[in-house]
């Protein structure tokens, strides 16, 4: 850098150093360098500082002064994300959250419990558990990912299907704004409808608004009991058909997944608990709550997929076995990782009704763009996973993952779904958003941005593309 780069660099380190002690600024190369990047393939770019407040009030001096100096800043938790969303793409401050990470009150009266951002997810999960509570979100990282990260992406998980996402547990934020002032949003409140429901509009907006000091949450009581079965297929769309005659039968369990062939192997090869590996896909499906119903659905589900071709139907001996299927299915990422050097995940997103066709066509497009993609997810909500196992330095093939993963993302919005339905859109899906909103729901959006970040300083780069991409033709 030149002289007057120089002390600028200086003279912002000075500030920083000023609102948040000299021991949680870092402007060191190696220091940088750990938090340019995260969970996504391929994007990495070198913040100018990192900064670690200890509270909101340091967070909101924090911001102010990134927006009277127009410095860009990147809200990191645990950098789970698969979408480059903490990557700092302009340079800037990444803003770690390492330090808030307290829960603040377990409210038993109210069914709340108040945390930090910097919580792990599974903190709060079992903190609750102990007192025979439940907080339903749990997205696959839940062991390492922040409630903080969890609020800014929405985030889903395994039991979405019958309890949602983490939007309709967050019932209070606290929030920086970039010009630095501290605001509250909702509360312990079963009804609230005094003025916009400013909650939700933080909550999964990736960083681009504010940052969530401190989050109220709802929980439930914690469900009385469990059964878990596999049902195996010879037929991988019989296995999406049963997703749907499950829902038409008006039963909702908590968890129903899809793992290919592909995936189960890779998930054998990595977990070793004898998944069965020469079928070519299964459905891992989770019933929860009383007793007498969870015994009549279970039986009811595992009826419905023998009606539909499955070859065997395998319930779970114990709640052991359940909770290392359960831990199997979470590792699924890291299991397919293990096999390329390069591992791309998105999540594209149908009506349940479509689950069947977007299977056949995640085949297909990779039939034609001759890429190797594994599938497995959330088949009950429609939120699959097409995985891309492939490798950044051939650039050829690279070009056609990048084009099968648009065809993916065309087929799904034309059988009524989304690009994203819980990674959030971030560098990677921005260019294609304007698909899904169109040109006036865009124009809506950053209106809303304009409003609350003037500036712009907010996770910039993010969920808007500077170039979109022209949609492609729909093959018919």
């Amino acid at each position: 850098m030149d002289l007057k780069e120089e002390k600028s660099h200086s003279f912002v380190k000075a500030q920083l150093v000023e609102i948040v002690g000299e021991e949680n600024v870092d402007d060191s190369t190696s220091g940088r360098l750990v938090y340019s990047y995260d969970a996504t393939p391929n994007f990495q770019a070198l913040p100018d500082f990192v900064a670690a407040p200890r509270n909101a009030e340091e967070v909101a001096a924090l911001l102010k002064l990134c927006s009277e100096k127009t410095i860009p800043v990147y809200t990191r938790g645990s950098g789970t994300n698969l979408c480059a969303d903490t990557c700092p793409v302009q340079g800037g401050v990444v803003l770690l959250m390492k330090h808030m990470n307290r829960i603040l009150e377990l409210d038993k009266e109210n069914l709340t419990i108040t945390v930090q951002p910097g919580t792990i997810t599974k903190t709060i999960t079992d903190c609750v558990e102990k007192e025979d509570l439940f907080y339903p979100p749990d997205p696959s990282s839940m062991k390492i990912s922040t409630i903080g990260g969890n609020l800014a992406e929405n985030s889903g998980g395994l039991r979405g299907l019958k309890y949602g996402v983490t939007k309709d547990y967050v019932m209070a934020l606290q929030v920086a704004l970039p010009n630095g002032a501290l605001i509250r949003t909702g509360g312990k409140l079963t009804k609230d409808v005094a003025g916009y429901d400013l909650t939700r509009l933080f909550v999964g907006s990736e960083g681009t608004l504010g940052v969530i000091t401190e989050a109220t949450l709802k929980l439930i009581p914690k469900p009385e009991s469990q059964k878990t079965i596999l049902a195996l297929y010879q037929d991988i769309e019989a296995a999406g058909r049963t997703v749907s005659s499950i829902i038409a039968h008006k039963m909702i369990p908590v968890t129903l997944e899809f793992l290919d062939q592909d995936t189960l192997r890779a998930v054998e090869d990595f977990a070793h608990i004898g998944l069965p590996t020469n079928v070519k896909a299964i459905l891992l499906i989770v019933q929860d709550g009383p007793k007498e119903i969870v015994d009549h659905d279970i039986k009811k589900i595992a009826e419905l997929c023998r009606k539909e071709q499955a070859i065997d139907v395998q319930l779970a001996a114990s709640d052991d076995e359940a909770q290392q299927l359960a831990a199997a299915r979470r590792s699924a990422l890291s299991a397919l990782a293990r096999l390329k050097p390069t591992t791309i995940l998105e999540d594209a997103t149908v009506p349940r009704s479509e689950i069947a066709a977007m299977v056949r066509a995640i085949a297909e497009v990779a039939k034609k763009y001759r890429v190797q993609i594994s599938t497995f997810g959330h088949a009950g909500d429609g939120n699959l996973h097409p995985t891309c196992l492939t490798d950044a330095r051939d650039h050829e093939e690279m070009k056609r993952v990048e084009a099968a993963f648009a065809e993916i993302f065309e087929k799904a919005i034309a059988l009524g779904g989304t690009l994203t339905g819980e990674h959030g859109v971030g560098v990677t899906k921005a260019p294609y958003l304007e698909w899904k909103l169109g040109a006036d729901g865009m124009a809506v959006m950053r209106g809303i941005k304009q409003s609350i970040d003037p500036q712009g300083i907010m996770n910039p780069g993010k969920v808007f593309a500077e170039k979109t991409k022209e949609r492609m033709a729909t093959e018919k």
